[in-house]
């Protein structure tokens, strides 16, 4: 039998790049901090050195001008992979990213492409705070003509990229800082996780339970904390955000009757919304539904790790919302924390 082949989130990320990089010599990866030695928590590294200046560099912090360039060279036939390392700074370009990248193409008929990938993280991990921590990814949800994509495994770190860099739409691709020390199956050749297949991590009878990005962890943890009271969760990671795969989620309500939707941003007019009102369009006239949204409540970040645990969703507090939710009462339940569950990592099937 042969044995699964290993590697970080970090590791799939560089793979794919250089794997592309070797493949299509039209690719190129270039942002801010791309040929620092720590080399974007390690997903650039060596490929300086492998495939020159000319396809690896680092830029100035002008987000809103070389995002310019990488549309530029985009019409031109290349592949830029564009990183902008944290999200929050995505507003500096929002005009280039919103009227330009993503509308391009429509406007002149399909004469022009624009194969960019944006890569850009979000999340908590040493009090990022109000500025550099925000999942906005909902904004660009709303963008015809622009994808969406926020992987949570190794192997769709991987495939997810390979796909994005093919594309010939621009591709926003959101990277979880905490995901970065994932480690899970990948395999050596290349392959593509195209959109259209959202993934059941786990499978369940009592409750639908959908973790984006990040919080497809905390929903593992989740489902583990309520088998301890009886409560059977299916937990599904929608993988691609834009285009959305409502299909298996709204085939997995129909069994459950139940809906919590988990997400990295603020609950109002974010991904955690778009999901539940799609889902209630589809099963509204054939069972009754119950929801609930988790996410950040509506104030600032807070960078203080006490304040931290209390703002982000985590493992026990999912659980607890979701017995309420599967019950109909509030049970005022809060698991004692399981130590066999801080390290939890996806393992397959792909």
């Amino acid at each position: 039998m042969t044995q699964e082949r290993i590697l970080s989130y970090v590791e799939a990320l560089r793979e794919g790049t250089d794997q592309e990089m070797a493949r299509d010599p039209s690719v190129l990866i270039f942002g801010l901090d791309v040929d620092d030695p720590k080399a974007i928590q390690g997903t650039t590294r060596g490929l300086l050195e492998k495939y020159g200046a000319e396809r690896v560099f680092g830029t100035p912090l002008s987000e809103d001008a070389m995002t310019g360039v990488a549309i530029g060279l985009a019409f031109g036939g290349l592949r830029p992979i564009h990183v902008h390392i944290r999200m929050d700074f995505l507003m500096l370009a929002m005009n280039q990213l919103v009227n330009i990248a993503a509308k391009s193409r429509y406007m002149y008929g399909g004469q022009v492409q624009v194969p960019i990938v944006v890569r850009a993280m979000i999340g908590k991990s040493w009090g990022q705070g109000a500025q550099h921590s925000q999942g906005l990814y909902s904004f660009f949800m709303n963008i015809p003509g622009l994808k969406v994509v926020a992987p949570t495994t190794p192997y769709d770190a991987k495939g997810c990229l390979i796909h994005a860099i093919r594309d010939n739409d621009p591709v926003i691709y959101v990277e979880h800082r905490i995901l970065h020390f994932q480690k899970g199956p990948v395999p050596e050749p290349l392959y593509a996780v195209a959109p259209g297949k959202a993934r059941i991590a786990m499978t369940g009878s009592d409750v639908t339970l959908v973790g984006i990005s990040y919080m497809q962890l905390e929903c593992l943890r989740a489902r583990h904390y309520l088998e301890a009271v009886g409560i059977s969760a299916e937990v599904i990671d929608p993988i691609w955000l834009q285009p959305l795969d409502i299909d298996t989620i709204a085939n997995s309500v129909r069994k459950t009757g139940r809906l919590c939707v988990v997400d990295n941003g603020w609950t109002s007019c974010g991904a955690g919304a778009e999901i539940v009102s799609a889902v209630i369009e589809q099963v509204q006239h054939e069972r009754a539904v119950r929801v609930k949204r988790l996410g950040f409540a509506p104030v600032t970040c807070p960078p203080a790790p006490t304040l931290e645990d209390a703002y982000y969703p985590n493992g026990r507090t999912i659980a607890a919302a979701v017995r309420d939710l599967v019950t109909g009462k509030a049970n005022h339940w809060l698991s004692d924390e399981r130590a066999d569950l801080r390290e939890i990592e996806f393992k397959g099937p792909f």
